[in-house]
């Protein structure tokens, strides 16, 4: 079963110009043929355990031999199951080896047990699922010494309650499904606190967090919302659902409406959360989207939005020239992924051919491809649980979000920013830097107090104070804010970093709040400080404010045009400085251009210092890394406001307007009219900390 790789390089002219052709179910099924034999190859004598290439994870190398099978063995399950088992006899039978030895208690290369390391947990979920799904073709060709072995690797699970109150909770249902239909041990009670769990964790408009944190991230699609309908397909999961597939799907329809809004017109998805070496496991909503057969996203957006994703990583070489998924984005970069993970872990990714599950006759091949939202126009849209805007341009296929609300912190904790997580901006185009540095000091897309050490304060467990679109007379405008208490974290040593900030002895700093108003590429950051603590001088901070960050294997171009900008005195009668000030620019502005894009960042209010800082290794997406930055004196209780802009460079003059930006006060409300590049000019309230309805979160 050897076949040839899809070329999917070649572009059309339809919808997009960024848009990949649309492959075929044959090249989908080549592609993942094509990483099964590669993973087949890797196996170890009896097949029990898949060993990729690479060092060694956190968890050791046993574990990583469990995740290369079982990770594998989901895509394994797709294959076989959208073939209804014909002609793909050879895989299935190398699969049942492998589940032979991985449950024989002598094999060398046996399989990890649930009680020897936590991570078999989520492994045997992938296990139980797909020994469901492919019951005529695996399950039931076992031998019967084979299959009580099996349901006694998996029996741990029941009762067992250190799972972590997280999307972790779905491999407990889906084994003891499982479990329940071959009469194996199960729990009742586990699956209906598992389920309760779940409810609780569901937020409005279709979105759940990833635990009790605000995790708002991939996880989301192909976890949260994967599972419950997989799950719902389960031999005998329709006696347990308890009617609840309706509303499950009824939030996966909400969901995509906006999941769809998250994907760049060339198919990557949002650069942000953690498991990013998942890659086009993003594309995993998408399919489970067309399973359901949700009423709001049609077939054929849906199979659309999953084939950019997948073809987008394709199109940038993945896997490499062996065949082999690796930690990274475009290519390799360990740092990408968390301390635990090894070799076997971004085989995750095949959540995102679930596609070829669907067997050939199913309506999503015949169906009509439809653009997805940033082909078909400029979206801009909210999304309030996460505290996101979306701002999506067609005119150079980026999309990206303006974020007051995720950090993968608790409320009311004070913690590091994850730079994953708690950035101001996340974009498909532009990745956070996420090196070491990066997670003790936050620099590109944060406005920080800065001290004479150079230390940066972090702001998570930021408060979410409004998320909205703006719509009416005054014009339409993205707008999203928080209010931090601002604070210096000195680091903690930690053995694994999960994806939440660091922890460590915390210094407070003071309250600093921030609004973005966007609008097309760009975004207005209003900034001021609220206080200081005690005893802290604010002739010894500055307020640095940080744009995109951009990579590249090549050192990006960057300029500065003037040094410094000064804002106007407020005219005679205006509300005092803060609010009350007004700004409108000239040429200063740093930007910073690589590989076809343009980070711009301009001062429009306050005497602001422009910069270029530069990181070596620290971005997926390159070894040299670049920041415009601008740097204020803090005064507390004025306003700051500067312009922050990502797009094309051939698009990066576009009205080669500076912008400008009034602030004024009136009857204890603030009010913003934002003069855009282009021209267009918006006039908007700010909602300020316990004057707004914070999104429930």
């Amino acid at each position: 079963m050897t076949v040839q790789q899809p070329t999917t390089s070649a572009r059309i002219a339809t919808g997009s110009a960024w848009a990949a052709r649309e492959w075929t179910r044959t090249e989908w099924l080549a592609y993942a043929d094509h990483l099964l034999d590669t993973a087949r190859t890797h196996a170890s004598p009896g097949a029990g355990r898949i060993h990729f290439p690479g060092a060694e994870g956190g968890y050791g190398h046993a574990v990583d031999g469990l995740e290369g099978f079982a990770r594998t063995f989901l895509l394994a399950g797709f294959r076989i199951a959208g073939a209804r088992g014909e002609g793909t006899e050879e895989l299935a039978d190398f699969y049942r080896r492998g589940i032979v030895t991985g449950v024989d208690p002598d094999a060398e290369d046996r399989w990890v047990r649930l009680d020897e390391h936590a991570q078999a947990k989520v492994e045997a979920a992938s296990l139980a699922l797909v020994l469901d799904m492919t019951r005529p073709w695996i399950w039931d060709r076992l031998d019967a010494l084979t299959q009580e072995r099996v349901i006694a690797y998996l029996a741990p699970v029941v009762g067992d309650a250190t799972y972590p109150k997280t999307n972790w909770l779905w491999f407990r249902v889906v084994v003891q499904t499982f479990l329940r239909s071959v009469g194996g041990p199960w729990s009742a009670q586990d699956i209906a606190d598992d389920l309760a769990l779940h409810d609780v964790l569901v937020r409005e408009d279709g979105w759940i967090s990833d635990g009790f944190e605000r995790s708002y991230d991939h996880y989301v699609g192909w976890a949260l919302h994967t599972y419950p309908v997989l799950w719902s397909r389960m031999q005998g999961a329709d006696e347990l659902t308890a009617g609840r597939t309706p509303g499950d799907i009824a939030r996966l329809d909400r969901f995509l409406q906006d999941a769809v809004a998250l994907v760049g017109a060339d198919g990557s998805p949002l650069v942000q959360g953690r498991s990013l070496i998942y890659r086009f496991a993003a594309a995993a909503p998408f399919w489970v989207g067309a399973l359901a057969e949700v009423p709001s996203v049609s077939l054929g957006r849906l199979r659309r939005a999953a084939n950019a994703v997948v073809a987008h990583f394709v199109e940038q070489g993945v896997p490499g020239e062996d065949g082999v998924l690796t930690m990274g984005w475009h290519h390799e970069w360990r740092e990408l992924a968390q301390s635990y993970s090894g070799p076997g872990s971004p085989y995750w990714a095949v959540k995102g051919l679930l596609g070829i599950s669907l067997p050939a006759d199913h309506p999503v091949w015949a169906a009509e491809s439809e653009p997805l939202p940033i082909e078909a126009g400029d979206e801009l849209r909210a999304v309030r649980p996460a505290g996101w805007v979306i701002s999506g341009t067609r005119a150079d296929g980026i999309v990206r979000i303006a974020n007051h609300g995720t950090d993968h912190a608790a409320d009311g904790s004070l913690v590091g920013d994850s730079p994953l997580y708690a950035r101001i901006g996340y974009a498909t185009a532009a990745s956070p830097l996420a090196n070491q540095r990066a997670f003790e000091e936050p620099l590109e897309q944060s406005v920080a107090l800065v001290d004479d050490a150079g230390r940066a304060t972090h702001r998570a467990a930021m408060d979410l104070i409004d998320v909205r679109v703006q719509d009416d007379e005054h014009g339409r405008v993205g707008i999203a804010a928080s209010v931090s208490r601002a604070h210096w974290i000195t680091l903690r040593p930690v053995s694994h970093r999960h994806g939440s900030g660091i922890d460590g002895d915390v210094e407070i700093a003071g309250i600093v709040e921030v609004h973005s108003l966007v609008r097309g590429p760009w975004e207005v950051r209003l900034a001021r400080v609220g206080a200081l603590e005690p005893g802290l001088d604010p002739r010894a901070l500055r307020l640095r404010v940080g744009g995109w960050a951009l990579a590249s294997h090549e050192a990006p171009r960057s300029s500065i045009e003037g040094e410094k900008t000064t804002v106007p005195t407020p005219p005679p009668g205006a509300a005092g400085a803060s609010p009350g000030a007004s700004g409108r620019v000239g040429p200063a502005a740093a930007s910073v251009v690589a590989n076809g894009l343009s980070s711009g960042i301009r001062p429009l209010i306050g005497s602001g210092t422009l910069s270029i800082e530069t990181r070596e290794d620290a971005s997926p997406l390159g070894p040299l890394a670049a920041v415009p930055v601008v740097t204020y004196p803090v005064v507390p209780g004025e306003w700051s406001a500067t312009l922050v802009e990502l797009t094309t460079a051939d698009l990066a003059a576009l009205g080669d307007g500076a912008g400008s930006v009034a602030v004024g006060g009136d009857g204890g409300q603030t009010t913003v009219t934002v003069t855009w590049p282009d021209g267009t000019a918006t006039t908007s309230r700010l909602a300020h900390p316990g004057t707004a309805s914070v999104a429930n979160r």
